[in-house]
């Protein structure tokens, strides 16, 4: 196989350069750009959860402890169950090392995003720039929310996904219902889980009432997500098995493929 060391040395020998410059394979398939939507997903709604967004602020229902009404949440609502029905797509095409290998590419990204703006929240404003208070209230954030998100994706992410690809091991290609909504049941509920355990106190929650409130609000929420939009995750996954040409029974276990 020809290397870069190899072509450098033939075109210093005195041979025949190769007709055209080298340059290597990108891998084909619809894996880079599912991975590609996810990572954006992943930063653009930790960038909306800062802020609180709540709904029929006009109602008061209780359920017990329970607040129904109004429901009280943050502005990456309708973001958090897209990354986890992509996650979905993923584990269940391409299965669990890929996934893996997805969720390690957003948690860097999520990292190198919470850097850059750290440094671009601290440098030097402009004498001319007026809006650095704002700039610093959008996008900064606090250590206590930055550990709550990254824990609390990393955990349910890959909980997520073991648990698709645990059950494909013993339903194959059959119920793939049961997956979806099996995997976002353990994913979310340990992602709500692990989030608002970290970060109650920086987002105003110092009651368990208000604990147990928020965790149920949101876990219901994305779990009610995933079975609304399922005929399209259905769709989607259909499409993606048709056209991936090594889509095939992996040679070992799901979770050591």
């Amino acid at each position: 196989m020809t290397d870069a060391n190899s072509l450098e040395k033939t075109a210093q020998s005195g041979h025949p350069a190769p007709d055209h410059a080298a340059f290597a394979q990108v891998a084909r398939g619809f894996y880079p750009v599912i991975v590609a939507v996810f990572t954006a997903t992943l930063i653009i709604s930790n960038i909306c959860a800062t802020k609180g967004v709540e709904f029929f602020t006009d109602s008061s229902v209780m359920l017990g402890p329970l607040q129904i009404l109004p429901i009280a949440t943050d502005g990456a609502f309708f973001l958090f169950p897209l990354a986890y029905i992509l996650g979905d797509v993923l584990s269940e095409v391409y299965g669990f090392r890929a996934t893996r290998h997805a969720i390690y590419t957003g948690f860097g990204a999520l990292l190198l995003t919470v850097g850059c703006f750290y440094v671009a929240i601290n440098l030097p404003a402009a004498g001319f720039y007026e809006n650095q208070e704002a700039f610093r209230t959008v996008l900064g954030t606090t250590p206590q929310l930055v550990l709550a998100g990254l824990a609390g994706y990393f955990v349910g992410q890959l909980l997520n996904s073991a648990t698709l690809v645990m059950i494909k091991e013993r339903t194959k290609e059959k119920h793939l219902w049961a997956r979806l909504i099996g995997s976002t049941v353990v994913g979310e509920f340990a992602d709500t889980l692990i989030f608002c355990s970290i970060a109650a106190t920086a987002i105003g929650i110092n009651t368990w009432q208000s604990f147990i409130n928020y965790v149920i609000v949101g876990f219901v929420w994305k779990t009610l997500c995933e079975v609304l939009v399922m005929p399209i995750t259905y769709r989607l996954i259909a499409v993606l098995k048709k056209t991936e040409p090594s889509y095939a029974p992996a040679k070992a276990a799901a979770l050591h493929d």
